[in-house]
């Protein structure tokens, strides 16, 4: 199956002022658990960017989604957003910049995706929402779960210098997120 068959039917996100906050905010003192179990400390003065991109939940071949999931506008399309970045991953780092994904799954089910659709960065887990409530993340929650909402971050020297908010169609995003660093 191609991952534009995934996308079909895709509700379309609204921007809903949930990141008017962000631009120009420094990234507060935190690090978060990756796929294997090991802490990435995210403020950082190194000389790369860091594309911090959050996406709601990427789906297992093992389990069922959420009942509903792909109604909830922004929801679907996480995979298909973590395989362009993927497929893209070598001229990020050409423009000097450094991948990261987000998301509230655990850390279990993100080594199951990163291995599954050999990702070659790191995934995060925000699963007790640190990083959402330190920064206040757009969010929408399925029985209790909250989910954050599809974002991207590009942080200088901890420094948020563009926000991506919303973002559609979510396999399109890249190709935006690219010409803005080669022109920044």
């Amino acid at each position: 199956m191609e991952y534009s068959d995934l996308l079909k039917d895709i509700q379309v996100p609204e921007d809903d002022g949930g990141c008017n906050h962000l631009a120009n905010l420094i990234l507060p003192e935190i690090s978060l658990p990756n796929q294997d179990g090991n802490d990435l400390r995210l403020n950082r003065t190194d000389t790369f960017r860091i594309i911090l991109y959050f996406f709601p939940m990427t789906g297992r071949p093992d389990r069922s989604l959420p009942i509903d999931w792909n109604l909830i506008p922004g929801a679907k399309g996480c995979t298909s957003q973590t395989c362009s970045f993927r497929d893209k991953y070598d001229e990020i780092i050409s423009l000097n910049s450094v991948p990261i994904g987000v998301s509230t799954q655990s850390i279990e089910d993100l080594k199951e995706m990163t291995t599954r659709l050999s990702v070659p960065f790191d995934i995060l887990s925000d699963a007790d929402l640190k990083l959402k409530n330190l920064l206040n993340l757009p969010t929408f929650s399925i029985k209790e779960k909250i989910y954050i909402k599809r974002l991207t971050l590009v942080i200088e020297k901890n420094l948020i210098k563009k926000v991506f908010y919303p973002i559609f169609p979510p396999e399109n995003h890249i190709n935006e997120l690219i010409e803005w660093l080669k022109t920044n």
